[in-house]
């Protein structure tokens, strides 16, 4: 990643149409998605005019200037903080990023063909590397050679064919997902621990990785230091908490520190009505170009933290909020882009806390088994 996690770039010689097809695949995919589009030029360039407020503030010394209007902000740096920083700050919110030139860097990228076809000879040499297509002027069948064997050659005009290609390969580098069950609360209110009791006949550890193990790699317990040698009975890898005293998002950010580079289905282990097709539901939506997908709570009409899946892209602005003291997960979804689904029965999502909610619960859950016998 240079700017953005999902970030693709068109490259070519100038007059090769760059700019012509980019903006005709932005325009495609800003239908489904939030997109970002970086120009990249070796030439100066100026945003301001002369003697307007910005341009005196930015003449007067400062660094960054900043305007805002009702329906547009656009920031100018004049002393850029590290390398990049700037730009993947700028395109956090995006679901998507592309980048209209730097055929030289690192960046997985379209190159477009020019009508002399000059370029492959880069692509030949080494020079451009990370191909993932090429978009042709003219007719695709003509550029079978042995360096190029595997590329995919498409016409630069179908750009429907060049949006969806971009699609599919964003979406197919989606991280893998792993299921977290967490299970570091200290069941104050219940009076034993929530995780260890039975409503399934297995313990709600066991009944969270049935609910989990069909979508994901593997499942991991999120759990207090303390609790660790207790739980290691249910063979469930084990992260324990390296940030304390934070509820949810504790567990999460350990989560992410200890297995970096995956997506988590967060699951609390105090949910028995949640079930198999429910989760199902949830994981099939996941969306992994947005920081999370989660149901809203049709009884609050807030994000449902738990359960919901987190995307890796999720722990840089996680941390940010912890830095100002603000430690909710619902509250965090409420402010990033995510991917909201139809939520289902607010049954599903009923926590129990209580002696009072677990007598209840297991009554239901008695009377359900007695219905079906």
């Amino acid at each position: 990643m240079l700017f953005h996690p999902s970030e693709l770039a068109f490259c070519g010689y100038s007059g090769s149409g760059k700019t012509t097809l980019a903006t005709a695949v932005v325009r495609d995919l800003a239908a489904r998605h939030r997109v970002g589009y970086y120009k990249h030029g070796c030439h100066r360039f100026d945003i301001d005019r002369e003697g307007k407020d910005s341009d005196l503030a930015a003449r007067a010394g400062a660094a960054t200037v900043m305007v805002s209007g009702p329906d547009k902000k656009a920031a100018i740096s004049h002393a850029p903080p590290e390398p990049m920083e700037f730009e993947r700050f700028a395109f956090r919110s995006c679901d998507m990023l592309i980048v209209e030139g730097l055929k030289e860097l690192p960046i997985p990228k379209i190159v477009l063909v020019d009508s002399g076809r000059k370029i492959l000879r880069l692509i030949e040499e080494g020079s451009v590397g990370e191909v993932l297509a090429l978009a042709v002027p003219d007719d695709p069948s003509s550029y079978r050679t042995p360096f190029l064997e595997g590329v995919p050659v498409l016409h630069r005009d179908d750009t429907r064919a060049v949006a969806d290609f971009v699609e599919r390969h964003l979406l197919g580098r989606a991280a893998p997902l792993a299921g977290l069950v967490l299970a570091g609360g200290r069941s104050s209110r219940m009076g034993c621990d929530k995780a260890l009791l039975d409503y399934h006949g297995k313990n709600q550890l066991e009944y969270a990785r049935e609910l989990l193990a069909p979508f994901c790699r593997e499942v991991c317990i999120s759990c207090r230091s303390e609790q660790a040698e207790e739980y290691a009975a249910s063979g469930m890898p084990i992260i324990t908490d390296s940030y304390l005293d934070m509820g949810p998002m504790g567990g999460l950010l350990s989560a992410q520190r200890a297995l970096p580079g995956r997506a988590f289905l967060v699951l609390a282990c105090d949910l028995p009505f949640l079930d198999c097709d429910t989760l199902g539901r949830l994981a099939a939506g996941r969306n992994p170009l947005r920081f999370a997908t989660a149901w809203r709570s049709p009884r609050s009409g807030r994000f449902e933290p738990l359960p919901a899946c987190y995307e890796p892209k999720s722990g840089t602005p996680l941390l940010l909020r912890h830095a100002e003291g603000l430690n909710g997960l619902s509250d965090f979804l409420s402010n990033v882009p995510i991917e909201e689904l139809e939520a289902p029965d607010a049954l599903f999502m009923q926590n129990i806390n209580t002696p009072g909610e677990r007598s209840v619960a297991q009554q239901a859950f008695s009377e359900r088994k007695n219905r079906r016998q």
